[in-house]
């Protein structure tokens, strides 16, 4: 590899392709296959997105994602869309504070390796919240996870919010995790005096019709976990992906879901036989940033 001044992003994506099977060349081919996939009016992309990546940076990435039509289904952990609505209702993820762990539960702290959330923040969110649950509840008793998360985008007032952008690009947003989270918790506690029930199998009357209804199916996989495992698994139904990026530091000698390799969903028919199969070990917030730059470059190259 060779680095020289001025380069772009692809430049230097590029150059990474001559590290072959290795790390910095997976990246490159993922690079490809993801322009290559977003880039096809054929395919239907879905992005699945696992651990703390909002609070990690990648908000504003995902929301233009989403807005510029490279994503037609995001699945995600109810974290996640936590930490949207964090900051959508004013909270911020902070760093630079410095305390030990038990220091900063009593200075009602939280801490995500060495990003912070406050205490007064998620009281702001409990008490927004609350308040769209009753509109929503007004209308509506049953509701799938789904059509909650989009009714919830509609009255989110902040232009930066990926559920409100998700809900105005008519992108639906699947969170099968949904009551694992602090937005979980508030729904239990407002089902203590309301009478509102969420219907999380109803989600895949929806989920499964975008799945027959696509010509083919690329999966963006960040992370492991329940996200990844609904993407896969609901395209169980037509045979599998046609193609797939996965980016995980997970495993693969525990037979962890995570950390198995993409080629291992084909014995179970969630990859297809001959499917295009790209994955990067590594971290998300450091290679997906790349991954989309790289391939927005080879998406206006090839559009000039």
């Amino acid at each position: 590899m060779e680095i020289k001044e001025n380069m772009t992003v692809l430049d230097l994506i590029k150059e990474m392709e001559k590290s072959g099977a290795l790390g910095a060349g997976r990246l490159a081919k993922a690079t490809q296959l993801f322009a290559n996939s977003t880039g096809d009016e054929d395919t239907t992309v879905f992005l699945s997105v696992a651990g703390p990546l909002v609070p990690g940076g990648l908000r504003k990435i995902i929301f233009d994602l989403i807005n510029d039509g490279f994503v037609n289904v995001l699945i995600t952990s109810g974290a996640n869309i936590t930490h949207d609505l964090l900051e959508s209702f004013g909270g911020r993820h902070y760093q630079g504070i410095k305390a030990d762990d038990e220091e900063l539960c009593e200075q009602g702290i939280g801490r995500i390796g060495d990003i912070y959330t406050k205490s007064h923040d998620f009281e702001v969110f409990e008490e927004k919240i609350t308040e769209i649950l009753s509109k929503i509840a007004e209308k509506q008793k049953i509701i799938s996870i789904r059509e909650l998360l989009f009714e919830i985008g509609t009255m989110i007032e902040d232009e930066n919010s990926i559920l409100k952008i998700a809900a105005q690009k008519g992108v639906p947003i699947y969170a099968p995790g949904l009551v694992d989270s602090m937005l979980g918790l508030q729904l239990w506690m407002f089902t203590q005096s309301e009478e509102f029930h969420l219907d999380a199998v109803g989600d895949m009357h929806g989920l499964s019709d975008i799945v027959f209804e696509s010509k083919k199916v690329a999966a963006v996989l960040l992370g492991g976990g329940l996200p990844k495992h609904y993407a896969l698994a609901s395209n169980l139904l037509k045979g599998g992906v046609d193609a797939a990026i996965q980016v995980t530091m997970d495993r693969s000698e525990t037979g962890s879901l995570s950390g198995a390799p993409l080629e291992e969903a084909k014995s179970w028919a969630k990859a297809k036989a001959g499917s295009n199969l790209v994955t990067v070990i590594g971290d998300v917030t450091i290679i997906f940033p790349m991954m989309v730059a790289g391939a927005r470059e080879i998406l206006n190259k090839n559009n000039e």
